[in-house]
């Protein structure tokens, strides 16, 4: 059985306060976003449809949703790691 590929934000509504969809108003993209593969285009503005407030996300670095931008690698050659996640992965024992 062939999977159903789900449109993104299908069913999303333009009001006055903006896109609409389940509820939460959408903000279109920012400048950071533009060749990001989740980006979806309604009607006359581009949408993320993982996060409703795509500025609020590059406003602390780099948006953990972005396909286009790869982990930033410091300058020792390490890749940087949240923190949270290592303590998880150290817990875990990997």
């Amino acid at each position: 059985m062939a999977k159903r590929k789900i449109a993104a934000l299908d069913g999303a509504v333009m009001t006055d306060a903006g896109l609409s969809y389940k509820g939460v108003i959408m903000e279109p993209i920012v400048e950071k976003c533009e060749g990001c593969e989740r980006i979806v285009a309604v009607e006359e503005g581009k949408y993320c449809p993982t996060y409703a407030q795509p500025e609020r996300k590059w406003a602390h670095g780099v948006c953990n949703f972005a396909t286009h931008v790869r982990a930033s690698v410091d300058s020792e050659g390490k890749t940087k790691v949240n923190p949270l996640k290592a303590s998880k992965r150290a817990a875990r024992g990997r």
